[in-house]
């Protein structure tokens, strides 16, 4: 097991690893991209094969049912495959790759088949107890060293980055039956509301359930980032507080009302127009602009 030994390998492991971390959680975001890209890729072209394949009658005219099915297949252009299909799909993938790297840490290191599961597990999720480690022998009986390292690395990556996309699509189904059961918690309570003399009550605003007030018929794996979005639309459709910019512009005529009484509670008596103010040259304003150029008037007239 490498690790660093003296003060300079440890302090440049620090300002190195901020650099390693971040590039290698680029290229897991990336390769879930891509695999994501190829999947949707695939999975719309066997969509619509399966909504082609209809068969012409003999008098070579097309049937209602093509005619239909050919308007489906117009309407596919932004269909997306659902986040189920691409957690099976994904959940295949991880389960495949770990049962070969099994199979060969069994047969080299000399594990159980069971332990060498969990030590692929333990290794793709980067949880890494550091019970079981693998490449630590300086020979190996059967096999050249350097090509059961390179493939233990090849293994070893994929592995992490079908764990690594796996864990961001789960993560999304658990977002969503969290949604669903916040929605179902919040079904009782507006039927009971009316009962008890509330007919007018609503959930409040910053309630964590951002898709309370949106209906979605199929989840797709595209569309969350879509719904969770920071645009004004968004703030408005899950619940969220109003933005800084409506505020401003909703309370602007109040604040310039506002700063404008201030400034008259200052110099004590409301500024009559075509005061001396203007006459020596001192333009009027609001707020603690406008105290100041007042007290710049008074002065200049004293003097």
């Amino acid at each position: 097991m490498t690790t660093p030994a003296t003060i300079g390998g440890k302090v440049f492991l620090m300002f190195y690893g901020l650099l390693g971390c971040a590039s290698t959680i680029l290229f897991f975001n990336l390769f879930l991209e891509r695999v994501i890209t190829v999947i949707a890729v695939v999975l719309k072209s066997c969509h619509e094969r399966r909504h082609s394949n209809v068969v012409l009658p003999q008098n070579g005219r097309r049937a209602p049912e093509e005619g239909r099915a050919r308007a489906k297949v117009e309407d596919l252009s932004g269909w997306k495959p659902s986040v189920y299909c691409v957690m099976l799909i994904l959940g295949a993938a991880a389960i495949l790759v770990s049962c070969c790297a099994s199979l060969m840490f069994s047969v080299t290191e000399g594990w159980g088949y069971l332990d060498s599961l969990y030590f692929c597990f333990v290794a793709f999720s980067t949880i890494g107890f550091g019970d079981m480690v693998s490449s630590q022998r300086t020979v190996y009986e059967g096999l050249p060293t350097a090509a059961y390292r390179v493939c233990n690395f090849f293994f070893i990556l994929t592995g992490v980055c079908c764990i690594y996309s796996l864990f961001n699509v789960i993560s999304i189904v658990i977002k969503q039956v969290l949604n669903w059961l916040l929605r179902r918690l919040e079904a009782p309570c507006r039927c009971c509301f009316p009962r008890r003399g509330h007919p007018h009550r609503h959930p409040r605003r910053n309630v964590v359930a951002p898709g309370n007030l949106r209906t979605r018929r199929d989840p797709s794996i595209e569309t969350d980032a879509v719904n969770e979005s920071e645009t004004d639309t968004g703030r408005r459709m899950s619940g969220e507080m109003i933005s800084m910019r409506d505020f401003l512009a909703a309370n602007k005529v109040n604040l310039a009302i506002m700063q404008k009484q201030l400034s008259e509670m200052a110099i004590g008596h409301p500024r009559q127009p075509g005061s001396s103010s203007r006459q020596n040259g001192f333009s009027g304003g609001v707020g603690a602009l406008g105290i100041m150029n007042n007290r710049l008037a008074e002065t200049s007239v004293d003097r």
